[in-house]
């Protein structure tokens, strides 16, 4: 398979973009929240700025084996009860640019065309993507058309 789908667990992520992608914390939802995107401009400590592109959308996460409960509140003992399905939960999952140069709506665009190719499965595959997009060249404002 290609990999897609797979989920890296948090620990391969630097910190700092951990709260950076997800200033109020990493949490599950019961429903699938519409994709957000934001710039942040940091500096750095020889005050140039990076300009940091985040693109969160919610993936539904594999759920854990069915529980069972006890019927009407009675122990366990008698007889197995009926399996509960967790409900379907949804985790956060950020797509980061970071470049020195403030082009929020190209950052925008780039990190949406990568979104719809994971979420749709098309064939192409997400490294030749990432590669045309770093190889395209944005041309000056003001400069020859």
């Amino acid at each position: 398979g290609s990999g897609m789908g797979r989920t890296a667990p948090l620990t391969a992520v630097p910190c700092p973009f951990l709260q950076f992608c997800q200033p109020s914390g990493w949490q599950l939802f019961t429903e699938r929240n519409p994709p957000t995107f934001f710039v942040a401009v940091l500096t750095d400590i020889n005050s140039e700025r990076h300009y940091c592109a985040c693109f969160t959308f919610w993936e539904a996460v594999e759920s854990a084996q069915p529980q069972s409960l006890p019927r009407n509140g009675e122990e366990e003992e008698e007889e197995p009860s009926s399996p509960v399905q967790p409900a379907q939960l949804f985790a956060p999952k950020s797509l980061v640019l970071v470049s020195r140069l403030d082009h929020a709506e190209v950052f925008r665009n780039s990190l949406g065309l990568i979104y719809t190719i994971y979420v749709d499965g098309l064939s192409v595959s997400l490294e030749n993507v990432i590669g045309n997009l770093l190889t395209c060249t944005i041309p000056i404002t003001g400069g020859a058309q």
